[in-house]
């Protein structure tokens, strides 16, 4: 008998509902929405990998060139973020989890032609990982289908562990680069595209088997305008710029950035590619691995405060980055014994904290309109849908801001090299970001109200909602 893929009157705030099955079903459409997601963000930041295979004498592109094909691949990412969070409201998150992964088949297959014949022009790369950014659009949509499945006391460890299965993606591509680099040498990069042409079909495939569609899920174009008009959603998508955006920005550039360092320190680029790949995905890893565990500390301890040591956190981590960048020797990347250390160590404690900001900001969402839905005079039913679809409408939203921190990041990096012929520059710019972002968060959402004071003027329009007030759940404060 074939199983209906479609569930009618879905409520996950219903216990009785959700104890009798219902957590059975989320749990089943969480696995799959991971696994797709995870191999969606594998593509999309395939060409961090590729470039390990792509000594500049083969290829013709130079480190500036690398940083900008990054990049782009981040930019369209970024960008369609926004039309993919609406694409499961319209077709279903069944069957856009089917389409999303099969579409990735494209830019993989560009990708393999283009790395089995060098020398193409600087424009054909740009082409194939502008379609490549489609992985990174995945995102927007699995999360905001996830956020309809699973109720509000248990969002921060959903969306936390959906995301952070999605980022680990970028990490295990890296290990299958080092696999490839370590047993075929860095002119194979075909073994890691044929790879994920392979889980791509999986991935679609098993989304047709596996996961169910939600009719009438609340992610709609006008809460969308609303959440754009918002001044949560201005206050969040920045706060996630800074951690989503230097997530994926970094996953980009570290691999790069720890070849050039290797060449200059006398390894030839063979050597420099496999030394890279052997460390470059702890960085990510760590990031995917703190963005599962930061939801439930941010869950306990309350996202706005999560949030604001994490940016102290990464004001100070990144100092110690442009410390080590001013100990390079004439600007070629050459760091030296302890230097070289303290360089490697920096990064990854700053990708630790990038995860654990991203589960931080995203269970702040939810927490926000959930708090200010009680003040709307709604019905109980219609009170948690307007909250589902103004936090779905963020969550998209928010992705697609915090995403283009990414192009951010690669661009400034970019700058930096053409510039001075390292990094200090953008390390300065990244710092100042961080305190910047903390400063915010800490005036916007732990600033500590006068009795019977409002701690935060909203919008006035009837679809903003209620101001908060000091009483909010602990996810927001």
């Amino acid at each position: 008998m074939t199983r209906s893929h479609v569930i009618e009157n879905w409520d996950p705030e219903d216990t009785g509902q959700w104890e009798s099955g219902g957590r059975r079903i989320a749990m089943r459409n969480l696995r799959w929405s991971v696994f797709a997601e995870h191999v969606g963000f594998s593509v999309w930041t395939l060409f961090a990998v590729l470039v390990l295979f792509m000594p500049e004498d083969v290829y013709g592109l130079d480190a500036p060139d690398k940083f900008l094909v990054s990049a782009v691949v981040t930019l369209t990412g970024a960008v369609l973020r926004v039309p993919y969070t609406l694409a499961t409201a319209v077709f279903g998150g069944r069957n856009w989890t089917m389409f999303s992964a099969f579409v990735l088949l494209i830019p993989a297959a560009a990708m393999l032609w283009i790395m089995a014949n060098p020398g193409q022009p600087l424009w054909t790369y740009l082409a194939a990982g502008a379609i490549a950014g489609l992985g990174g659009a995945n995102f927007a949509s699995s999360m905001t289908n996830i956020n309809a499945f699973f109720p509000q006391r248990q969002k921060g460890w959903a969306l936390g562990l959906n995301a952070g299965g999605g980022n680990l993606g970028v990490a295990t591509i890296q290990v299958v680069g080092l696999i490839v680099i370590a047993l075929a040498g860095n002119r194979s990069p075909h073994w890691v595209i044929g790879l994920y042409l392979l889980l791509l079909a999986v991935a679609g495939i098993g989304a047709a088997l596996r996961m169910d569609n939600l009719p009438h899920q609340p992610v709609d174009v006008q809460s969308m305008k609303d959440v754009a008009r918002d001044r949560d959603g201005w206050v969040l998508s920045l706060l996630y710029i800074g951690t989503f955006g230097s997530f994926i920005g970094f996953s980009f550039a570290f691999g790069q950035m720890l070849t050039m360092t290797f060449v200059g320190n006398g390894q030839t680029p063979g050597q420099a590619a496999l030394h890279a790949a052997q460390l470059t995905f702890l960085g990510p890893l760590l990031g995917s691995l703190t963005r599962m565990g930061g939801g439930r500390l941010s869950d306990r301890l309350g996202g706005s405060r999560v949030t604001f040591w994490t940016f102290c956190a990464m004001a100070v981590t990144t100092l110690a980055l442009v410390y080590t960048s001013t100990l390079q020797s004439g600007g070629d990347g050459t760091l030296s014994g302890g230097a070289l250390v303290l360089f490697f160590a920096a990064f990854l404690t700053l990708f630790a904290l990038t995860g654990m900001g991203n589960a931080s900001v995203y269970t702040m969402i939810p927490a926000v309109f959930e708090a200010r839905s009680r003040g709307l005079g709604l019905g109980e039913s219609e009170r948690a849908a307007w909250s589902r679809a103004h936090a779905g409408a963020l969550i998209g939203v928010a992705g697609a801001v915090g995403a283009l921190g990414g192009f951010g990041i690669n661009m400034t990096l970019r700058a930096s090299y053409q510039a001075s012929g390292s990094a200090t520059t953008a390390f300065v710019v990244f710092a100042a970001f961080y305190v910047i972002a903390a400063l915010v968060t800490r005036a916007v959402y732990l600033r500590r109200p006068e009795v019977g004071e409002v701690s935060i003027t909203r919008t006035t329009t009837p679809s903003a909602g209620p101001p908060l007030t000091g009483d909010e759940p602990a996810a927001i404060r």
